[in-house]
């Protein structure tokens, strides 16, 4: 009787043999998938403890922003830390910096989308809305770093004036712009308005609370503010406009 199951292959029966190449091509994907899902989540848990140490640098400032607070904010241990950061100091520096740059680049990306012919003086308020609702909007890292700059050590103060300086150039040009286009009054000192006004917006984390005031509000009356206290005074009848005041 004839079987009808499947032969068996005999030891001489050739067998399919697999590529050295496509085995080795598969485990360097999967060593790869694996160290990529090893990266994201370092780079989460790092997130977690870059935001939990903004959040008590915005509450408590510099001074009372300890280790063991942030790691338990962040959920992890306190010796975690140290795998993303040599010290307290260096985690703090972090922070501020992703504050400043953030700030930076709201309104460096909102004066950018303006037509080339925009008015000097519109750009500016358009670069006081951006920075306030960056304090406001943004995150904790940008209210974190107006608050504590000036609590920092003078060794980081002086690496993050590199950053403060940049962005100190994108308000000098608005101004300097708007005073050769006579679009300023001739009677102030560009310096003291750009750090009076700047200086006054971030101060508002200080006292402001979206309860009591709704932000469209804030900076609606921030905006009014630095226009009528900027603008040029209208001409006299009978007399010519004055130039451009050197300062």
């Amino acid at each position: 009787m004839t079987s009808s199951s499947s032969p068996r292959p005999s030891a001489n029966t050739p067998t399919a043999e697999v590529d050295p190449a496509l085995v080795s091509s598969s485990r360097a994907r999967s060593d790869k998938s694996a160290q990529t899902h090893r990266s994201d989540k370092s780079a989460q848990t790092q997130e977690r403890i870059r935001a939990a140490a903004a959040r008590i640098l915005t509450e408590r400032g510099i001074a009372m922003a300890r280790l063991g607070d942030i790691a338990a904010e962040a959920g992890v241990r306190a010796p975690a830390i140290y795998y993303y950061y040599a010290s307290r100091e260096e985690l703090i520096e972090d922070v501020v910096r992703l504050g400043q740059v953030g700030t930076e680049q709201r309104v460096t990306s909102a004066i950018e989308d303006l037509a080339p012919e925009t008015p000097a003086l519109d750009k500016i308020c358009v670069a006081v809305e951006a920075h306030l609702r960056a304090l406001h909007e943004l995150s904790d890292y940008t209210t974190a770093a107006v608050r504590n700059i000036g609590q920092m050590p003078e060794d980081m103060r002086d690496r993050l004036r590199v950053d403060q300086r940049r962005y100190g150039r994108v308000w000098k040009r608005l101004f300097e712009q708007a005073r050769e286009n006579g679009e300023l009054r001739a009677d102030i000192d560009l310096r003291a308005a750009q750090l009076l006004v700047i200086g006054a917006l971030n101060w508002t984390p200080e006292w402001w609370t979206d309860s009591s005031v709704p932000l469209d509000t804030l900076v609606s009356a921030a905006c009014k503010l630095t226009r009528q206290g900027l603008a040029a005074l209208p001409a006299r009848s009978g007399s010519s406009p004055a130039g451009p005041a050197r300062d």
